[in-house]
């Protein structure tokens, strides 16, 4: 039986991460803030309005990037303490107040780069030319000259950035704090809700009864806080808006691409490929559940159910650990050791209570170690996301080792091939490991239903709702609830096609997602899979030199575009072919989930 999220202070600390590795008390993170308040003081009376040449150009540079690395674990502090519990008021106030700090120095700090861009062109490429160390920051500087805004408005602007924030904090706060689920009844039994519940559990739940009851108690607590979540979203679209109209931008999308370092025809392409090519592949998985758990119509709420049931490994924290050992023994020994330590150095937050974050993520404060944050089921499938997050923490372990503060971080394009390819090792080596015809099964379909699905489905949706929603603010209109639902509602069913009925409540699912804040994400992860699926590819193939050129791509940062990046792994993601071939892919797995049913279920293969 299903029970109730503890509270925070229930859960033990061997499953909570230590932010102690950041700050060892409240004292010294408030000690660290008035510090920097200091040191941000001091630099802006030495050098604003001082810096005129290459020589001066180099010297604010330096101190500028000593400010920033102490500013990173403050703001990751913060960030980190209040996403364990959103409902812990001290959290919400320092998260708050880190905001406004944030907000300020940001201010003050504002005219390092608007001095920088008022120097001559010739003068900033001498001193891109004469520094390794920063020559790639003043290269990307001199790439967003054009839309640069004086000196007095980029202080405003960078004054106003705590408020611009809101809309994301008062989501987060709707979603987490405010929003609430009663329990739930089917057949004379009760049953607990909660977002976390909801996503790890019941969507996956095998009682098709407790399952649609779930989805619909769950949906009808969204739709109460639909028009709140609306307005917060339409504020943030017409900020985004607005920003992109003052830095001279043609559309909201070239603004938000610009940083990425990609042009529109990647964005599109992964979205219009996918959405074309890659919906007849999983209308056919989705008829595969169906039949296999003797659905009379296959709706929106049964397509997390898994496709064996009966055949679902459980596995502890602990043996989580070996399994990330032998899969992703491949990349090394260094690697190795960076996934020890985040087992044996409490790295992980594993543990389920009350007001955390959903979902799963990882924060890699330069400067210190990666954290990684997700509520452990002990399902298998878990399995997928730690490695995922490992991914992630694996990427900035060696990109910041190699490179400084400015240059650690590639573009969002590239962000979720490291992640996506940890999948992809992991689940090579289950396959490799294993001739059971039902274990083989159930790796294929985790793949299928979590790498893929979660990447290639869920998110790439997610985008085409998106850039729906993009096409309408960039013609100078606003959006609410009834508006979000039928364009939510119109691309489920496109892609879903007569294989999936989207049965009332599916439109809701724009409310669930945080990554509509956070600029054109969405469809970055089918990009990083796309990526990571090819080189995974090439791993099992070609071995140690596949994994060495992986590593240097990591160790790289955000030294190269991720057309560059992407080219180091041997990847050629400016012609379609890699997407195509991934799609392909997928379809195979597919068809031979079909095969193993068959065989193993005496299915009819269809």
């Amino acid at each position: 039986m299903v029970k109730s999220l503890p509270a925070r202070s229930e859960v033990t600390i061997e499953e909570t991460w230590n932010l102690q590795d950041l700050f060892v008390s409240e004292e010294s993170y408030q000690a660290a803030i008035v510090e920097i308040e200091k040191d941000v003081d001091a630099f802006v009376n030495q050098f604003q309005g001082n810096i005129t040449d290459v020589s001066s150009a180099e010297e604010s540079l330096k101190s500028y990037a000593a400010i920033y690395e102490k500013f990173v674990p403050i703001g990751a502090y913060a960030s980190l303490s209040h996403s364990t519990d959103q409902t812990n008021s001290d959290a919400q106030m320092r998260s708050a107040k880190f905001g406004s700090v944030s907000a300020n120095l940001s201010s003050k700090l504002s005219f390092v780069d608007s001095e920088l861009l008022a120097l001559p062109v010739d003068v900033l490429e001498g001193a891109m030319n004469n520094s390794s160390e920063f020559g790639h920051y003043l290269e990307k500087l001199i790439r967003r000259k054009p839309h640069q805004l004086s000196p007095e408005v980029e202080k405003t602007l960078a004054a106003y950035s705590s408020a611009f924030n809101g809309p994301y904090e008062l989501y987060n706060t709707t979603k987490m704090v405010d929003l609430s689920f009663e329990d739930f009844e089917v057949n004379g039994k009760t049953y607990p809700l909660s977002y976390v519940l909801f996503e790890g559990e019941w969507e996956s739940e095998t009682d098709k009864d407790v399952r649609r009851a779930a989805f619909q108690a769950f949906s009808n607590q969204l739709k109460k806080y639909q028009h709140t979540t609306a307005k917060a979203y339409d504020m943030n679209l017409q900020i985004e808006k607005t920003t992109s109209d003052l830095r001279g931008y043609d559309t909201i999308f070239d603004s938000l691409l610009f940083g990425q370092e990609v042009d529109r025809s990647l964005f599109n392409r992964q979205i219009d490929l996918i959405m074309s090519e890659l919906a007849p592949h999983m209308r056919k998985y989705a008829k595969l559940l169906q039949d296999v758990h003797g659905l009379e119509e296959m709706t929106f709420a049964d397509l997390k159910i898994p496709l064996d049931p009966s055949y679902e490994p459980t596995v502890t924290i602990e043996e989580s650990k070996k399994y990330m050992n032998d899969a992703l023994a491949i990349m090394g020994d260094d690697y190795l050791d960076m996934v020890n330590r985040s087992f044996d150095e409490r790295w992980i937050d594993f543990a389920q209570n009350a007001g955390k974050s959903t979902g799963a993520f990882c924060s890699s404060p330069y400067g210190a170690h990666p954290y990684i944050l997700i509520s452990w089921s002990s399902k298998m499938n878990e399995v997928f996301v730690l490695a995922h997050e490992l991914g992630h923490a694996g990427h900035f372990y060696n990109a910041h080792k190699k490179q400084n503060v400015f240059n650690s971080r590639p573009s969002l394009y590239f962000i979720e091939a490291p992640s996506t390819m940890n999948e992809m090792l992991m689940a090579n080596h289950l396959l490799e490991n294993s001739d059971d015809p039902k274990f083989k099964r159930w790796v294929i379909s985790s793949i299928v239903a979590r790498t893929y699905y979660h990447n290639f489905v869920t998110h790439l949706l997610e985008a085409a709702y998106q850039r729906k929603v993009y096409d309408r603010v960039d013609a100078g209109q606003n959006v609410n609830a009834g508006i979000l639902n039928e364009i939510k509602r119109g691309v489920l069913e496109e892609f879903w096609g007569d294989a999936v009925e989207i049965t009332p409540g599916a439109e809701l699912t724009w409310m669930r997602q945080p990554h509509y804040y956070l600029g054109l994400y969405p469809y970055t992860y089918s990009a990083g899979l796309t990526i990571s699926t090819q080189v995974s590819k090439r791993i099992l193939k070609e071995g140690e030199p596949a994994v060495a050129e992986w590593l240097e791509v990591l160790q790289a940062g955000g030294t190269k575009s991720p057309v560059e990046l992407a080219q180091m792994a041997g990847v050629d993601i400016t012609t379609e072919q890699p997407l195509r071939d991934t799609i392909a892919y997928i379809g195979e797995l597919i068809d031979e989930l079909v095969k193993l049913t068959a065989e193993i279920e005496a299915v009819p293969a269809k």
